[in-house]
């Protein structure tokens, strides 16, 4: 058996490790296009804000240790094509140009997903970046030497993030947004305000509602032009989205989602026979709604990747689906969220109600003990849960999400959370837990 997987970051290398380990007699083959394989991407921002001290302990294996374990992986390799009729790819080697035709008997697309560059991004100005993999971290740190002033072009986890990290370095920091607030994907508008107000209280300047239009600057940027006048900038970071990396995919034959996605089974399978995709470029079942969604994420790449991997070597595995949970860190204040919130249920046509909670994450009398805020979301009439929304500010303290998360999975209800029988001490939480007191709240209005 003859496993190739294109991509060797979490998915692809979940999936080598996992059909080794599966199959040890199967020959596994790793190709791609960078230097570094099985790394941390979510601990970028982390780096540039000096909590973590080099790109390097971002690094799970490298690929010495990974060929030391009977994968053979190939850096600085490119699939250009698929021939699925042949079972066989094309590979770029990127240094000699030369390439060359690799069979297989499975093969496994993990592509992930690249960043969103609007035109006025396109540029040839130094000090503008986008932050998607360790070269992409390691040329802001670059441009970071000797820069005073930062402008982050987008309001999710990774603009978010990031402005918390150049704060840290101590930049000046202007967020610009073009929705009505930042986190709005994430977050139900009463939260957003709050995410937005820990944010200019430790100094960045948000601005919402605001469309870039394009940049200025002679050899490097020098300010973002908006529709409300001139942002300075001697770095700007464009964190506005992603899209799936598809192209080989689609070139060979494998069916997109409505999300734009590629579409697959439980198993992974695309469709064409012997051809697997998984991670942050592949659809999943959101648990919730029963409808496939887009949302890429790293344990959800890395469950993916271990699925397909089981698979192509001969298993049984199958990836149960998402619920949609985030968790992200701004300043002292920890976000949480799972399922859908108010807006998103209604949005789907749902009835729902939600409640919201504030509390202390401790017991109240215990030193330490600080607000923490619950929106709980569920279905009215069935007492289904369909959501959760968390802000602590002991950043821990919105860990609590994972309780919501697991009773989403099967579909639990808001009695079901009540009656849950949670650990109990002063340092940990209140005698009644604010997931409880929510919890009991929301199922007296469904």
């Amino acid at each position: 058996m003859r496993i190739v997987i294109v991509g060797g970051v979490a998915a692809g290398m979940s999936a080598a490790s996992r059909a080794r380990r599966f199959d040890p007699q199967a020959e596994v083959v790793v190709f791609d296009r960078g230097r570094e394989v099985s790394y941390g991407a979510c601990g970028l921002p982390y780096v540039i804000g000096g909590q973590v001290d080099h790109f390097d302990k971002l690094i799970a294996r490298t690929p010495e240790q990974l060929r030391g374990r009977g994968i053979a992986v190939r850096t600085g390799h490119e699939v250009t094509g698929i021939d699925a009729s042949a079972a066989t790819v094309t590979v770029a080697d990127r240094a000699s140009g030369r390439s060359v035709t690799e069979p297989y008997d499975r093969l496994l697309i993990a592509t992930g997903v690249s960043p969103i560059r609007p035109d006025w991004a396109s540029t040839p100005l130094g000090g503008v970046h986008v932050l998607r993999d360790i070269p992409d971290g390691q040329a802001l740190e670059a441009s970071l030497k000797g820069a005073k002033r930062a402008c982050v072009v987008g309001g999710g986890y990774i603009g978010l993030e990031l402005a918390e990290a150049l704060r840290c370095r101590g930049l000046s920091v202007v967020l610009l947004e073009r929705d009505p607030e930042v986190a709005g994907r994430m977050l139900d508008t009463g939260l957003q305000r709050q995410v937005r107000a820990e944010l200019e209280r430790n100094g960045v300047d948000v601005r919402c509602g605001v469309t870039v239009q394009g940049l200025t600057g002679q050899g490097r940027v020098s300010g973002v032009q908006t529709d409300r006048g001139l942002v300075r900038a001697d770095v700007v970071v464009v964190a506005v989205g992603v899209k799936p990396n598809v192209a080989l995919a689609k070139a060979a034959g494998a069916r997109l989602g409505k999300t734009g996605a590629v579409a697959v089974n439980l198993k992974q399978e695309t469709g064409v026979p012997g051809v697997y995709a998984a991670g942050d470029n592949a659809e999943a079942l959101h648990r919730v709604t029963r409808r496939r969604v887009h949302i890429p994420l790293g344990l959800t790449a890395n469950r993916m990747g271990r699925v397909a991997g089981v698979n192509m070597a001969g298993g049984d595995a199958r990836f149960p689906g998402v619920v949609g949970t985030g968790i992200f860190k701004t300043f002292g204040l920890g976000v949480a969220r799972t399922g859908l919130t108010q807006a998103q249920a209604e949005d789907l046509g749902l009835k729902a109600t939600s409640v919201d909670v504030t509390s202390t994450d401790y017991a109240g009398y215990y030193s330490g003990a600080k607000p923490i805020h619950v929106r709980l979301t569920g279905e009215q009439r069935t007492g289904r849960l369909l959501g959760a929304q968390l802000i602590g500010q002991n950043h821990e303290s919105v860990k609590r999400v994972d309780v919501v998360s697991t009773l989403l999975h099967s579909r639990g209800t808001a009695q079901q959370l009540f009656d849950a029988d949670l650990a109990y001490a002063p340092p940990f939480s209140s005698v009644w837990d604010v997931l409880l007191v929510a919890a009991d709240r929301l199922h007296r209005v469904l």
